[in-house]
Parts: C-alpha cells; sequence; structure tokens
C-alpha cells in the first residue's frame, strides 16, 4: 500500500530530478532568482535550477559569424568597388550580454542598408614586423 510519506519522497525526487541542468563546456547560464540576476554566471557542468524560483538563460561562448551583404562602394579616386564583408564576434561576459543587451545576434534592420564606403575609403595597407613595429609603404603615407 502506498502512503503519503511515500508520495511526498517520489515528488520531492522528481522536482530534484527535474531541476538539474547540464552546460556544455560552451555555455555558460545566467540564473536570474525572483527577478534579480545572480552575481555569478554557472557551468559548465551539473547546476541545480529550482524552477518556481530561478530562470536560466543559456549563453553560447563559441565564435559566431555572420555574412554581411555586399555593397558597392566609391573610393577616394572614384572607383567603385564590390564590398563583400563577414562579422565574428563571441561573447565574453555572459552577465552584460543578457542584462546590457536585448538580441545580441540579431543585427539591426537598416544593416544592409548602411553604407560600408567610409571604413574602406580609410583603410592602409599596414604589416607588422616580427618585432610588432608597423611598417606602412611610403606612397600610402
Amino acid at each position: 500500500m502506498i502512503t503519503y510519506p511515500i508520495i511526498v519522497v517520489g515528488l520531492i525526487v522528481l522536482y530534484i530530478l527535474n531541476s538539474i541542468k547540464v552546460l556544455r563546456e560552451y555555455e555558460r547560464g545566467v540564473i536570474f532568482r525572483l527577478g534579480r540576476v545572480l552575481p555569478q554566471p554557472k557551468g559548465p557542468g551539473l547546476i541545480l535550477v529550482f524552477s518556481p524560483i530561478d530562470r536560466m538563460v543559456r549563453i553560447s561562448l563559441r565564435l559566431i559569424t555572420m555574412d554581411i551583404p555586399p555593397q558597392d562602394v566609391i573610393t577616394k579616386d572614384n572607383v567603385t568597388v564590390k564590398v563583400n564583408a563577414v562579422l565574428y564576434f563571441r561573447v565574453i561576459d555572459p552577465l552584460k550580454c543578457v542584462i546590457d543587451v536585448q538580441d545580441y545576434i540579431t543585427p539591426p534592420p537598416s544593416w544592409p542598408r548602411r553604407p560600408c564606403g567610409a571604413s574602406s575609403a580609410k583603410c592602409r595597407s599596414t604589416t607588422f614586423s616580427r618585432s610588432g613595429k608597423s611598417s606602412t609603404p611610403a606612397s600610402r603615407r
């Protein structure tokens, strides 16, 4: 016969098993306890997240690549150039990523229309030697 204490112990065991979360090596978990963020992100490994009190947001620390659509740019000497770009970024601080930025992966809607001519016009070819000093060609100085 199943008694009341056995049912209570069974429910507690199920609750604790449901609270166990596994974070991979490249993930961190930012935990909100009653709406307040805990000071340190959790992970990787096993962590406990008690569902009615805690809420966890998973953040990947891997390198994220985004393709910027090609754009036609006119340089200073009136030459039309098609510029292709790839944006690389990664999350360093998971707390700032969750608290300060609403959606860090989605680019702004005006991004494809935004010209990148100012950045391509200012590009200079610079090489670095092993000593760490930069050398710019004399014709470009």
